[in-house]
């Protein structure tokens, strides 16, 4: 078959054109125009006086007195980290247990998946409902159980609503990794593991021998992408916190809107978000590399 000339390369590049534009309209414009606005003195309340200023909005998000970046900067690091490591470790767990078939599996796969299908948002308000100080069913729970006599204010109380609102991700965020690392978990060779049991390995050595080497790319893809998400997801905290009591929730994304909303200068909304991607971007990079060189040498 010969190699399309001229004419067929011109027609491959019509087939992309759709695509390209739509990915540079919705995509690359909005992330240009952002990060163009980060440099910009740009606030709704006197577009007047409009104009570049700079490395301003960075300084002035960094010396916040009324809100401190180092705050905000741990809140993220800890709202991320707590929220992947419970996700995966539950969601991987589930994943293993779905993996075998039993009677009635169809349908609790489905109950369980469908909590992935829901609104961030309408889960927070509901398990801000949950964490009620004053008649969610949490407290009372504990108080029947008598783990604890009065109430706790797991929202309102500073070094309890962090824990609160990771609680609420990490349930959320499990579908997402059980049916990831299900479908990779079905993929894995039957033979892989009647080796291994003729070597006379145990369940745990298959595990760790067996079939995580052999899905480690899946979960190297799907730990990244949930990363991102988690980042860029203010959405479960909004609807149990806002962000506070006194900050303690609030991480870059939840600031970066109320940058937006509340005090409506896009200038210093768009400098948090710039921060965000310039985060993620370092992260990814040496993610990337540090699995990939691993990947090489397996």
């Amino acid at each position: 078959m010969a190699l399309p000339g001229k004419a067929g390369r011109i027609s491959y590049l019509w087939m992309f054109l759709p695509a390209m534009v739509i990915l540079a309209l919705f995509i690359y414009f909005p992330v240009c125009r952002g990060i163009l606005t980060a440099f910009m003195r740009y606030t709704v309340l006197d577009l007047s006086k409009t104009r570049f200023n700079g490395l301003d909005n960075f300084v002035a998000i960094i010396t916040n007195p009324n809100i401190k970046f180092l705050q905000i900067l741990l809140n993220t690091l800890t709202w991320v980290a707590a929220s992947l490591l419970g996700q995966f470790l539950l969601g991987f767990t589930l994943a293993l247990l779905l993996r075998k078939p039993f009677k009635g599996r169809g349908i609790y796969t489905g109950f369980v998946f469908y909590t992935w299908a829901l609104s961030g948002f309408a889960i927070g308000l509901v398990w801000s409902w949950l964490f009620n100080g004053q008649f969610g069913i949490i407290n009372d729970l504990l108080i029947r159980l008598g783990i604890i006599e009065i109430p706790l204010g797991f929202l309102s109380n500073p070094k309890l609503s962090m824990m609160s609102v990771i609680i609420a991700n990490i349930w959320y965020g499990i579908p997402f990794f059980a049916i990831m690392l299900l479908a990779a978990l079905q993929s894995v060779p039957r033979e892989l593991y009647e080796s291994a049991d003729i070597d006379g390995a145990g369940k745990a050595r298959q595990l760790f021998q067996v079939t995580i080497p052999y899905i480690q790319p899946t979960i190297t893809s799907t730990v990244l992408l949930r990363l991102m998400w988690i980042m860029n997801f203010p959405d479960i905290i909004y609807g149990m916190t806002g962000g506070g009591p006194a900050n303690a929730t609030n991480i870059f994304a939840t600031e970066m809107i109320n940058k937006i909303q509340k005090s409506y200068d896009y200038g210093q909304g768009s400098a948090v978000g710039f921060i965000i991607i310039t985060i993620l971007f370092i992260f990814a990079f040496f993610y990337l590399r540090i699995f990939a060189r691993k990947e090489l040498t397996l």
